[in-house]
């Protein structure tokens, strides 16, 4: 699955965690719980296979514990996590079935897989007792009496009974550590809890960047079709965009439309043959994919074709595949990236259950060159505002509607633009960061500057407070109170330094850099014990605090200055640049009425109405941008203009130097062609803004004066006295007492 078990980064660092945290545990007393909560699509089952595969590592156990591992799953997620586990760690455990234990009793860093349904089967199979005694409390006991520690993993564990059957489960098999195991864990007060952040699981390509609900839905006309047949129809379309970007980009994925049946009430069986019937009507009359010719698989509880055979495979001929809700959980195959759902006959209610069967990326990367291969695609004939998304993954991570480039009147401008590909060490600490530390620490001298007798922290926090009437209040009539925080709230503080000491960094990747740096220095130097509160203390001690955040800063400076400053480091792409096709957004976004945006619809950021919001309710960055676009729109000579993003590889940017002598990129807000076919590229300013653009509008200058093949014009644009002017220089000065060299811009 992962190219040889080549780890990403946090998969190999929350494994490290798991371990660790569960190696604490096992030297607790009694039996204790671990919750492990990732995300779907990280990689969970192959996660707690390395887990497990470090756990029983002769190499790294001194105590020489021993192990047996009992996995319980719901449906038949336990054959799907037996077969990856058996694929990817094939000779470090043994897997059994129950029917496969030999003389009673669980092995030696064996596994045995159960479900959850069939442990209270009518059998009762596992539970009950016969003749030869082989039932589940007998196994578990022989096990314990042969002198290995019981670790119970409970996959997908908000979805098992948490009733009384499965709290005795749970009581009969009384595992040293019970691990839990799922993306929204419903256990409260675990005894440990290691979590994989759903941000860095984008991040590092795993999964799509954002799920787009019915996107350009508005171009396919009814024309007397159903609702379900437009809505096959966009989705067969989109799979057929998304074949040609990935020929594009030299890879052999063939992308999968999932279409998931209603599903139905019990006794409307015909009904739902005829949405199948329907469905499968669509897909041979307008576009010949039948199960005959390999193009279509269905998967159905009483049918299921064939050609189901490896149809997780890249590049297997399966385009579109049916189910209902069997393959709703843990089933895996990333090249498949649509999913089409529909109404369901009383339910008006969109629950996004099956939207993890899209998220996988197929190649384990993002794609720079063709972003919309980075998402995934839900069509569906249920309204927007009937759509209710799960918990696992937040709202703004849907784009629910897109703004399409007006080809009627677009031309090709073909403009050259650069792009840096991301360099994480200019965003976020890398773990160079904690030698720096120490190098600094060592200079400042800082072991000595520090006071480690005073362990308390004593905060004030306010207490009887009152209010009398609430429309009038301006202050809370109040008391104070001396405390003494305890451990888990010195944890927290501690936890809130880290982050703000991470200063112009990423804060949710760079946060543990900043730990592991302290924790370096307060062990190795000062003495104490790995992440001990009683260093907490140290650093949060008003005497300490200051010297602690001085040292950081210098290092962060230092970091800055032999790290991220490595321009070999910063790869810069040269492009030919056109207005994107498409941009999506997300319910942050609203449409506004601007006629002459060349996306259409022209989407803003919505604040909502009220007195502080301008534009009714609409943001841009500035409100100089605000007046500009109303100005472009109104103005006769423009026949479209373009509002440019920042840093992504579809907008537009020019080179130029900094004031520090870099190479960067300078994303100009507005794209504009006139009716004369003249090009401006325009970027408004005001006041200090104006001032501090120097270096950028002389490499706008510059750009400008090198196309020379282009009908190229522009600069920086300032509002003054009601009129708009630009300065397009080569060496640019702003002087609001002086505009001699700002000229007039006349598009009206």
């Amino acid at each position: 699955m992962l190219m040889n078990l080549q780890l990403k980064q946090y998969q190999d660092e929350k494994v490290e965690e798991l371990k660790n945290k569960v190696n604490e545990l096992l030297e607790l007393d009694g039996s204790k719980l671990c919750i492990f909560e990732a995300p779907t699509g990280s990689g969970k089952t192959i996660m707690v296979g390395e887990f497990l595969k470090r756990l029983v590592n002769p190499l790294d156990r001194e105590d020489g514990k021993q192990f047996s591992f009992i996995w319980i799953s719901v449906r038949d997620l336990h054959d799907q996590s037996k077969k990856s586990l058996e694929k990817n760690f094939e000779n470090v455990f043994r897997y059994s079935y129950f029917e496969d234990l030999q003389n009673n009793i669980i092995g030696k860093n064996e596994i045995l897989f159960l479900n959850w349904e069939k442990i209270y089967n009518k059998d009762r199979i596992y539970i009950r007792d016969n003749e030869k005694g082989k039932n589940l409390s007998n196994i578990v006991e022989n096990t314990k009496q042969a002198g290995r520690e019981i670790i119970l993993i409970v996959d997908e564990s908000h979805h098992t009974n948490l009733g009384p059957n499965a709290t005795r489960v749970r009581a009969d098999i009384s595992a040293k550590i019970t691990l839990e195991v799922s993306a929204t864990p419903v256990f409260r007060d675990p005894d440990g809890h290691i979590k994989v952040y759903f941000e860095k699981v984008v991040a590092e390509g795993m999964i799509k960047k954002e799920v787009a609900i019915n996107p350009e839905f508005q171009k396919f006309k009814v024309d007397g079709k159903s609702s379900r047949e437009m809505v096959i129809e966009a989705a067969i379309e989109r799979r057929k965009e998304l074949l040609e970007a990935y020929k594009a980009e030299g890879s052999d994925i063939n992308p999968l439309v999932l279409i998931q049946l209603p599903n139905l009430q019990k006794g409307i069986n015909d009904l739902d043959k005829d949405v199948l019937t329907d469905v499968e009507k669509i897909l041979k009359r307008k576009y010949d994919i039948t199960e005959d010719n390999d193009r279509m698989a269905i998967w159905l509880a009483d049918n299921k074709t064939p050609n189901l055979v490896n149809i997780e495979k890249g590049t297997n001929e399966v385009e579109v595949l049916i189910f209902k809700q069997a393959i709703a959980l843990g089933w895996d195959c990333p090249r498949a990236q649509i999913l089409v759902i529909f109404r369901e006959t009383k339910s008006k209610v969109f629950l996004l259950q099956t939207v993890g069967r899209i998220m996988r990326m197929p190649e384990f990367h993002h794609y720079e060159n063709h972003p919309e291969l980075n998402k995934a695609y839900v069509f569906t004939n249920i309204g927007v505002s009937e759509i209710k998304l799960g918990d696992e993954i937040a709202k703004e991570y849907f784009t629910i509607q897109e703004a399409k480039r007006n080809d009627k009147i677009y031309k090709d401008l073909d403009l050259p633009s650069i792009h840096f590909k991301r360099q994480r060490e200019k965003t976020r600490l890398s773990g160079e960061f904690s030698k720096i530390f120490m190098d600094i620490a060592e200079k400042l001298d800082l072991k000595k500057k520090l006071n480690t007798k005073k362990t308390e922290i004593s905060n004030e926090i306010i207490v009887d407070g009152k209010i009398i009437n609430i429309d009038k209040a301006r202050t809370i009539e109040h008391s104070l109170m001396n405390y003494h925080s305890p451990d888990m709230e010195i944890q927290m503080y501690y936890d809130l330094f880290c982050k703000a000491s991470t200063g112009e960094f990423a804060p949710f990747d760079s946060m543990d850099r900043i730990k592991s740096a302290l924790n370096k220095f307060f062990t190795r130097v000062m003495g104490f014990e790995n992440d001990d509160t009683a260093f907490y203390k140290v650093i949060l001690n008003p005497d300490n605090i200051g010297k602690v955040s001085e040292a950081l800063a210098m290092a962060r400076e230092e970091y800055k200055r032999t790290v991220a400053a490595k321009d070999e480091e910063r790869e810069i792409e040269n492009l030919v640049w056109n207005v994107p096709k498409v941009i999506s957004y997300n319910s942050k976004y609203k449409a506004r009425d601007c006629k002459k945006s060349i996306m259409t619809p022209y989407y803003s950021r919505y604040i909502g109405n009220n007195q502080t919001a301008l534009f009714g309710g609409y943001e841009e960055d500035s409100k100089v941008e605000i007046d500009f676009i109303n100005y472009l729109d109104n103005a006769k000579k423009v026949e479209w203009w373009f509002k440019n993003g920042q840093g992504e590889v579809n907008y537009f940017a020019v080179p130029y130097i900094d004031k520090y002598g870099k190479k960067s990129a300078f994303y100009v807000d507005f794209v504009v062609q006139l009716k004369n076919g003249d090009v401006w590229l325009l970027d408004t300013k005001k006041g200090q803004t104006a001032e501090s653009a120097k270096e950028r509008a002389e490499g706008l200058a510059k750009y400008i004066k090198e196309q020379k093949k282009k009908k190229l014009f522009g600069g920086i644009v300032i509002p003054v006295d009601k009129q708009w002017r630009y300065n397009d220089k080569e060496k640019y000065e702003y002087n609001p007492n002086d505009l001699k060299d700002w000229k007039f811009l006349e598009l009206n």
